[in-house]
């Protein structure tokens, strides 16, 4: 995906961000992230809070998100997602970028500093659990579980569509920490949410499959606990 990235003024607040990562650099918070195998072509171990802090004092432009991704390295991707403009992201650079992403870190990332403000949310949730590659997978998953935690008008409707995309996802045992995370985001919204996830995550124990029923105890365990259910009685 190409795009012209030629604005003198951009180009100058891009090259100031690049030198003020220097001094909040941490080589030996690279190394263990590197241990962990969240590898990047470039990581300077910048903790996110400062990386939260830097990107505060600037304003969010769609063309200094695209120069910012495009350098590739871990601290100026999280920055552009972090400054990007939700409203002008295309369908085109979710799909991009999501299939760029290096590690679970930067889909998680994604999902909450940017994809969950974007007009295809919904949309680009569905889909991605319908992809081959597990990080893709990983990202709707985690965009489901974002969505269901800040938006606070859509109606249950769009959420149960889920349903229909999930069961496959639950057999994975690469993807079960992420969807049982998620998924009780989602019971978690209401009590109506609560009583359909509950049922639903009931039917993921009919599966033929020792991950899916894991993954069903989990959900049904917490969604049942007495903390949700009095937390829920409380906001209804």
């Amino acid at each position: 995906m190409e795009y012209l990235l030629d604005n003198p003024q951009i180009e100058n607040t891009y090259q100031e961000i690049i030198r003020k990562l220097r001094p909040i650099q941490n080589g030996a918070v690279a190394e263990m992230m590197a241990q962990r195998g969240l590898e990047y072509k470039v990581n300077m171990g910048a903790s996110v809070v400062s990386l939260r802090q830097l990107a505060a004092g600037y304003t969010r432009n769609h063309l200094l998100a695209l120069k910012l991704w495009n350098k590739q390295w871990r601290e100026t991707m999280i920055l552009a997602t972090l400054l990007d403009e939700p409203e002008q992201v295309t369908e085109e650079q979710l799909d991009y970028w999501v299939k760029s992403f290096p590690n679970i870190e930067m889909a998680e990332q994604a999902s909450m500093n940017l994809f969950v403000y974007t007009p295809f949310a919904f949309q680009k949730a569905k889909e991605w659990c319908l992809e081959k590659k597990n990080l893709v997978k990983m990202a709707g998953l985690l965009l489901m579980g974002r969505l269901a935690m800040t938006d606070k008008t859509t109606a249950d409707e769009a959420f149960e569509s889920f349903f229909e995309v999930l069961p496959p996802l639950s057999k994975d045992p690469e993807l079960s920490s992420i969807f049982i995370r998620s998924f009780t985001h989602l019971g978690r919204r209401n009590l109506n949410l609560n009583k359909l996830a509950i049922m639903f995550a009931r039917t993921l124990k009919t599966i033929d499959s020792p991950v899916s029923q894991m993954v069903a105890d989990a959900i049904i365990e917490e969604l049942e606990s007495d903390y949700v259910q009095e937390m829920l009685n409380a906001k209804a």
